[in-house]
């Protein structure tokens, strides 16, 4: 049996610091509320697969998938003592035993897989980005809170597709406040492929506004769009759309840039 995946999924957890400091946790709060929300869809969309909604939705899904499975003992040793010692709640746990069971399972080849997005990835990066999480009527990420919603609205979620971590990187920066993003349309630039993209960034009581656009310097910069186009000196058509929109597009410019 290869262990090549299974054993580096276990080096991904081994080196989240699970323990660190809330600033860590609170800086990567969008990307991580954003990824904690994927992995509600994903897990939704396996538990279906396997009759699983009452694990839902921090389960082991190879368990269902293959009762039997058993991966390389000596990974599985390692995990086990690793998780006892490092891991604080159950729930945790359980996730990062079922990511390293998942990999083990898929590096066999020998079971038939439906056609679904990786179940534990988002978790994963999630976990990379700031540690795990705690569980009660909300899920606490440490530096945000959000809720689970029910089976069904999560089944049905807009899909956020796991990018590259400096995607991430540049939802979280400079993110303080309430945001909400834009993109720039018109002709020959629907709002699949928009001309550019800007966040509207509102703060504090006295609720001090902040617009920026993501621009070629791969980065959120000041600008007056919003404001010169309620003026009416600025003619550039705009829709609001998701965060899951606004990442898709970071991404697709940070790649189409950083070719040679």
């Amino acid at each position: 049996m290869s262990t090549e995946l299974s054993r580096a999924v276990l080096e991904r957890l081994r080196a989240v610091d699970w323990y660190g400091d809330w600033d860590t946790a609170s800086g990567h709060s969008r990307s991580r509320a954003l990824l904690m929300r994927e992995h509600l869809r994903r897990a939704a969309l396996w538990a279906q697969a396997y009759g699983a909604e009452e694990k839902w939705p921090f389960f082991d899904v190879t368990e269902f998938i293959d009762p039997a499975f058993r991966p390389d003992p000596e990974v599985e040793s390692e995990l086990k003592d690793y998780l006892a010692h490092n891991v604080g709640t159950p729930s945790t746990a359980r996730t990062c035993r079922g990511a390293v069971r998942w990999a083990a399972l898929r590096a066999g080849g020998k079971a038939a897989l439906p056609e679904l997005p990786d179940p534990y990835e988002p978790l994963l990066l999630m976990y990379e980005r700031g540690g795990g999480y705690s569980i009660e009527e909300f899920i606490d990420l440490y530096g945000v809170m959000i809720p689970y919603g029910n089976f069904e609205s999560n089944l049905n979620a807009e899909p956020f597709p796991t990018p590259a971590p400096s995607t991430l990187d540049a939802l979280d920066a400079g993110a303080v406040g309430r945001i909400t993003y834009y993109a720039e349309i018109g002709e020959g630039c629907p709002r699949s492929s928009p001309r550019g993209i800007l966040r509207q960034r509102r703060v504090g009581r006295e609720t001090e506004t902040h617009e920026e656009a993501f621009t070629r310097n791969l980065r959120w910069e000041p600008t007056e769009y919003l404001r010169l186009y309620e003026l009416g000196h600025n003619d550039v058509d705009h829709v609001q759309i998701s965060e899951r929109e606004a990442a898709a597009f970071i991404e697709s410019t940070m790649k189409r840039l950083s070719r040679p």
